[in-house]
């Protein structure tokens, strides 16, 4: 939303609201139940777009926090090329179930330190496309790690993608982000390592496992 902003302007743009949140288009067009939210710094356009868009089936809430939003939705898609490359390699819902906990503490991490609040990534924005998008086939991202983790090795994956996996694009933005704030990420580092740096998924998962011992808070 702040690209829009920057671009568009001001007085043709009274807010920007974005309708974000853990909802597969699939899903929505078959009128299955769905909530998300409407973002915006603009509280009554945030109202708006909610009462604009809210049905029987299509729940909508309102969230004044963009940036913590904004965050989230994205690193999650790197999550899911995570979750999809355990998957690929076999691995059960123990893993899956760590990697969606860990993942949301990374993803709570650099949500806070770019300004968001940390309430926000419990949320729909939050831990609710989180779930989704790592356990759904709906998911491009998810399928993009399947399809890596079944080859062990992302290159022939990235020369023969056709499709529009948002994680790919985020991952490389988001690392380079996180090491510029100091901000602790190592499941985004690892599927950096694995897409960018040709690394090996087997050892890049067993070096993730091998991390120093410490508290989980």
């Amino acid at each position: 939303s702040s690209y829009i902003r920057d671009q568009v302007p001001d007085h043709l743009c009274k807010a920007v609201v974005s309708l974000i949140g853990p909802s597969h288009a699939e899903e929505v067009i078959l009128r299955q139940l769905t909530a998300l939210n409407a973002v915006s710094a603009d509280e009554e356009a945030a109202r708006t777009v909610q009462k604009l868009f809210s049905n029987s089936y299509f729940r909508v809430y309102t969230n004044t926090d963009v940036i913590g939003a904004e965050t989230g939705v994205a690193v999650k898609n790197i999550m899911a090329i995570a979750a999809g490359i355990l998957c690929g390699l076999g691995q059960g819902d123990n893993a899956r179930a760590a990697l969606v906990t860990r993942g949301l503490a990374e993803m709570t991490r650099f949500g806070t330190a770019c300004g968001g609040k940390a309430e926000t990534f419990l949320g729909l924005d939050g831990v609710g496309d989180l779930m989704v998008t790592c356990t759904s086939m709906h998911s491009r991202n998810f399928q993009a790690g399947l399809a890596i983790g079944r080859s062990r090795n992302a290159a022939e994956f990235l020369r023969n993608n056709t499709k529009t996996v948002e994680g790919i694009a985020a991952c490389r933005i988001v690392h380079a982000e996180a090491a510029r704030m100091g901000v602790s990420m190592p499941i985004t580092d690892a599927v950096y390592a694995v897409l960018f740096e040709n690394a090996s998924v087997d050892q890049t998962i067993d070096a993730l496992m091998h991390r120093r011992l410490k508290a989980e808070f």
